[in-house]
């Protein structure tokens, strides 16, 4: 075996696993929130003005007095320092799609060379940060620095190490968003005046707030740091560029759920203390379908929470993996020819009187309203499907999209059986005649069907995008490295116009004398029929299910380039503008930055291939092949004419493969090379995009497919890469 994976398998054998030792005799829910600047904290730093201006600002959306911020300015810095902090940062989300912070001490120098502790309402309320050196798409010049990050009071700030991080918005000095945040806030409150205003009109007077909320499930690998750090490919990219599929991978289906390796749970278990010290409400952890793969995932919180606390979650899980001398791997396809990674993202409407406006009542007019935002889901999904590919579209996640292992590229909504013959009964239902209000409702919605939906009323559908699970909807095509405010951005919007159009349409029918239950269930009869084309029930992996989608009109787009096009469609653009939501010129340059983003992805790993071929995979392929031919040579000299034949063939025809695959990956790689440089000479995102796509990636397949067989015939003590048998069982 090569030296340095003989040091590294060795470093993993004599490793002991990290002992979990922090609070182990305490309950959770004595430390869960600890270091947060949550209500308990609050309301014991806080003056009885400043805790009701911040709750007033987080439950209204106000905005919150520059005086009464100097306030809590002063109370989250003696907060935090009684926890030994001595830094403060304000940590955001710019469109690089990780997460940013600059870390100021909370003193300040003053005459006679001394200093003093300070924290004012203005640094807590905004900063400067350069925003010329973040994605901006065309909207800053680099000479034009200036942006600005505030406050998102609805998000509690927190402390990570010695820093109190305190959750912002990031905008430019023009004011357009130049994050994830802005527009997800912006979202839920488009979402929340619309879905208030339809359960105001038509279902309960007493409703002042509808909230979205979220529950994702988060999936991610484990390596050894090791070895990882001698795969240059994992380190560059999160990926592995090259690797031949090991002889036991997953074929048996018995990692999944099963028991979980003592290191593994160390690592889970201290992971899981820092997260809810941070109250990251995660309770579920289990091993997930391929060797190495596991998932956690949390209870249900309000979206933008949710969406801050996942991200926040995939930083902690990598600095903790660290301690455990683990890496974390979150690229959506870290290895080939085993699952890749997800993050299933769980939606669903809450009012503020504590209803589940996706859970079915027990009575009619409960029933209707479950149908009314029901129904409402499914047709905003059928008119922006394609909108829905988009905001999952990534360099990564285009790996699971093309492969039957997670939803594929063509966007359907899958309800179950039982809901889909309610939905067909309702399209075909007539009108009630004279009865009551009540027994018209009761007839019209068959009701004796929908009081026994429960949480599993439907089987769940693994290859569906889109699936209603009982009580909730499942974005299931979300990637496991994605932050999951751009998707959920997307939902809400998409939700919040339809439930306009839906209000609109119905008042309509009123305004013509029309009885107001008569109105709902007409315009919700129209609403099946015309979204009936995206529901489905089979097989989304399968051959028959994309033509059947195609004679249905629904788009099938496999790759990221196509996909990002619905981004600035005129639909697109005038949803998220009338709306508020993201204006022209900002809805443009998130497209930009997709597309950039995706070329340098694919830039990167195409260099790192030629790098890695030229410099590891030829080599090693050629001293694996010297050693043969001097083997060969050896035998000439000892053996007979016959004798040597004989006994070389089989060493020659090796000879010989290796030959012919190092000049087809040599070739390959060079014209590679060429095409990307060629690319690059483009001058448009849109084209450079497309180019690296159709032109450039191509040859990642015939590269690997050669470099594969080769790994598979040259000597383990020569072959430079750690192999998938070593990475995916840990040891």
């Amino acid at each position: 075996m090569n030296t340095r994976r003989i040091l590294a398998m060795q470093d993993v054998v004599n490793r002991t696993p990290v002992e979990f030792k922090k609070n182990q005799n305490q309950q959770v829910s004595q430390y869960y929130g600890s270091k947060v600047f949550g209500n308990d904290a609050m309301r014991e730093f806080l003056s009885e003005e400043a805790y009701k201006s911040i709750q007033q600002s987080m439950n209204e959306g106000t905005t919150v007095d520059r005086k009464v911020a100097d306030q809590i300015a002063a109370c989250m810095k003696a907060w935090a320092q009684s926890h030994g902090v001595t830094h403060y940062t304000h940590w955001f989300q710019p469109l690089s799609g990780t997460t940013a912070e600059k870390h100021d001490g909370f003193f300040e120098p003053i005459e006679g060379g001394r200093a003093i502790e300070r924290f004012s309402g203005n640094a807590l309320v905004q900063q400067e940060p350069d925003a010329s050196s973040f994605p901006n798409g065309g909207i800053r010049n680099t000479f034009e620095a200036r942006g600005y990050t505030a406050w998102d009071p609805t998000s509690p700030a927190f402390i990570w190490g010695d820093t109190l991080c305190i959750p912002t918005i990031f905008i430019s000095y023009t004011g357009e968003s130049l994050d994830f945040k802005t527009p997800l806030l912006k979202s839920l409150s488009a979402l929340d005046k619309a879905a208030t205003d339809v359960c105001n009109s038509y279902f309960d007077k007493n409703v002042t707030k509808v909230i979205a909320t979220l529950g994702w499930e988060q999936e991610y690998f484990l390596i050894d740091a090791a070895l990882y750090h001698i795969r240059f490919d994992l380190q560059q990219t999160g990926r592995t560029l090259f690797g031949h599929a090991p002889a036991k991978g997953q074929q048996l289906e018995d990692h999944y759920w099963g028991s979980i390796p003592e290191r593994v749970a160390a690592f889970m278990r201290d992971f899981e203390y820092e997260a809810h010290l941070l109250g990251i409400p995660v309770r579920t952890r289990h091993n997930e379908v391929a060797p190495a793969q596991f998932e956690c995932a949390p209870i249900f919180e309000e979206a933008n929470l949710a969406v801050d606390h996942n991200i926040l979650l995939m930083d902690i899980m990598e600095k903790v993996a660290i301690r455990h001398n683990f890496r974390v791997l979150l690229h959506e396809k870290p290895y080939a020819g085993v699952n890749g990674s997800g993050k299933h993202n769980n939606w669903s409407l809450a009012t503020n009187t504590g209803k589940n406006l996706l859970s079915p009542g027990k009575t009619p007019k409960t029933n209707l309203q479950f149908l009314t935002f029901f129904v409402n889901t499914i047709k905003a999904v059928y008119e922006h499907a394609d909108l829905m590919r988009a905001s999952i579209a990534s360099a990564n996640n285009d790996h699971r999209l093309g492969a039957n292992e997670a939803p594929p590229a063509i966007m359907s909504v899958f309800l179950g059986e039982q809901l889909s013959n309610v939905l067909d009964e309702l399209e075909k239902a007539v009108h009630a005649g004279k009865l009551s209000p009540e027994e018209k409702t009761a007839l019209k919605l068959n009701i004796g069907k929908i009081p026994d939906i429960l949480l599993d009323n439907t089987d769940r559908n693994r290859t569906s995008p889109f699936a209603f699970t009982g009580n909730k909807f499942e974005f299931r095509a979300v990637g496991s490295s994605a932050n999951c405010g751009w998707p959920m951005t997307v939902l809400n919007s998409i939700m919040a116009e339809q439930l306009i159009k839906f209000k609109k349409d119905v008042e309509a029918l009123i305004a013509k004398k029309i009885d107001k239950d008569d109105a709902i269930f007409h315009v919700l009869k129209n609403y099946i029929s015309e979204s009936k084309k995206i529901r489905f029930e089979g097989n989304g992996y399968g051959d028959a299910w994309k033509a059947e989608a195609k004679k249905r009109g629904l788009n099938n787009i496999p790759t990221t380039p196509g996909a990002l096009e619905a981004m600035i469609s005129k639909k697109s653009l005038q949803l998220f503008e009338q709306l508020g939501i993201l204006n022209h010129r900002e809805q443009e340059a998130r497209y930009e930055i997709a597309l950039e983003t995706y070329t340098k992805k694919i830039q990167i790993e195409s260099r790192i291939i030629a790098d890695m071929v030229n410099n590891q995979i030829i080599p090693s392929a050629l001293t694996y092949q010297k050693t043969l031919t001097d083997n060969v040579v050896g035998l000439k000299s000892i053996l007979s004419a016959a004798e040597f034949k004989k006994a070389a063939d089989t060493q020659l025809s090796l000879i010989k493969e290796i030959s012919e695959r190092v000049a087809i990956i040599k070739k390959a790689a060079d014209d590679m090379t060429e095409e990307r440089k060629k690319a690059n000479t483009l001058d448009s995102a849109k084209k450079q995009a497309h180019a690296y796509c159709e032109k450039v990636k191509p040859f990642f397949e015939q590269i690997r497919y050669n470099v594969d067989k080769l790994e598979n015939i040259t000597d383990d003590a020569t072959w430079p890469l750690p192999k998938y048998r070593e990475m995916l069982y840990l040891r």
